[in-house]
């Protein structure tokens, strides 16, 4: 198994290849071989709590192939109890020592939740209680970006925000995962996925 820091550096590098339209690389699995090799067992090298958004698409995002992510997708990058139980089994059962929590520009859950703070919109079904966990981050973003002349600053800020929240609620409020990060070095980084031009910004 990988280091954190050098399964981050394998991410930086493919989104860095990402970024300049590179075509697909030799060394991505994706091979009839490799899809043998993973087929009793995985070793991911890092866990990915993302968004749903159809624009973020984290193995392609990062140029990685099979086998080499372990993806927990839903809208606003947000961990209840089943995403939870998804990343603490990456963790405790797979080995995985790097944890991305991966937000985007523009995120649709990110601006429902501004709509609730801003204009007390109500959400049909269970929107509303998808948006929830998403309201203080809204909520501390408005503080910070008081003097903010443009709407997509705050909208910008508070998607931020979000991703801080849940990275912070990572490191310090799970057991299984504050005590990998003290014994056994697991990190855990948050990261912003630019959608005008490609590039994942990390945030720590």
């Amino acid at each position: 198994m990988i280091s954190p820091d050098e399964a981050l550096s394998i991410l930086r590098e493919g989104n860095r290849r990402f970024l300049m339209d590179d075509a697909p690389i030799a060394d991505v699995p994706l091979s009839h071989d490799r899809r043998l090799e993973i087929a009793r067992n995985q070793q991911p090298m890092a866990v990915l709590v993302s968004c749903s958004d159809s624009r973020v698409p984290p193995e392609l995002l990062f140029g990685r192939g099979l086998g080499e992510l372990f993806i927990v997708r839903n809208a606003g990058n947000t961990v209840d109890t089943v995403a939870m139980g998804s990343i603490e089994y990456a963790v405790h059962v797979l080995g995985v020592r790097l944890i991305v929590v991966l937000g985007h520009q523009r995120c649709g859950a990110v601006s429902a939740a501004l709509s609730v703070v801003e204009r007390d919109e109500v959400f049909p079904g269970s929107v509303g209680k998808m948006v929830e966990p998403i309201i203080p981050a809204v909520l501390l973003a408005k503080k910070k970006c008081s003097a903010c002349e443009e709407s997509e600053q705050v909208w910008d800020q508070a998607v931020r925000e979000n991703i801080r929240r849940v990275v912070e609620s990572l490191k310090t409020s799970q057991p299984i995962l504050a005590e990998k990060v003290q014994s056994e070095g697991l990190k855990i980084v948050g990261a912003y996925y630019r959608l005008d031009d490609g590039m994942v910004e990390f945030l720590d």
